[in-house]
């Protein structure tokens, strides 16, 4: 039913209305309620599988191992096709919520999945140059912040291709990552910087 009600969504909209998702079902709306208590709970259900269908995309970007430049592009890129790929959907979950703390829940549990695992590799990697890592966890509930709301303004406006964005949102996000390392070679400058 979930399936079904990802189909509908794709085909009416983030408006899809609940009889349109039982009639993509194959079934009646009273058959749909004995599954789910009500249209928020169906709306969760989707925003759960949408968020996992997002980070399926992700998660291979995310790999630690690689080298830091294109992890980040690879995250923002694959973030940005899966809203590119999806735009109904992502507009149902994160837009149309039925109560406003619905879609903001299953949204906040993504951006916060992907969040810690940055921060956890952003700490790794400062303290591997011997740098304060404190600021890692901020530093990356900021750039998915970014991210995600440089990804609702293109799916909105569409001013320039998904690569011109990628690019332009990698080239911020590196340059101020790589200007912390480079601070590794310069010790105090960084410290230096703030107190200026």
């Amino acid at each position: 039913m979930v399936r079904a009600a990802i189909e509908a969504v794709r085909t009416h909209g983030p408006g899809a209305s609940v009889a349109e998702i039982a009639a993509a079902a194959g079934i009646t709306k009273p058959v749909l309620y004995r599954h789910f208590a009500d249209r928020a709970d169906l709306q969760q259900a989707v925003g759960r599988e949408a968020a996992a269908m997002l980070m399926a995309r992700m998660a291979p970007e995310l790999d630690p191992g690689r080298p830091p430049a294109q992890m980040v592009r690879g995250v923002i890129d694959a973030f940005l096709a899966g809203i590119e790929d999806e735009p109904q959907l992502w507009r149902f979950v994160v837009h149309h919520p039925v109560e406003r703390t619905t879609g903001a829940e299953i949204v906040d549990d993504a951006r916060e999945e992907i969040a810690r695992l940055l921060a956890r590799i952003i700490g790794e990697r400062l303290r591997a140059a011997g740098l304060d890592s404190g600021g890692a966890e901020a530093w990356a509930f900021g750039l998915v912040g970014m991210v995600q709301s440089a990804g609702d303004w293109w799916l909105e406006r569409r001013t320039m291709p998904r690569e011109a964005v990628t690019d332009y949102l990698t080239t911020l996000i590196w340059s101020g990552i790589s200007g912390v390392l480079a601070t590794a070679d310069a010790p105090g400058a960084l410290l230096e910087a703030d107190r200026g």
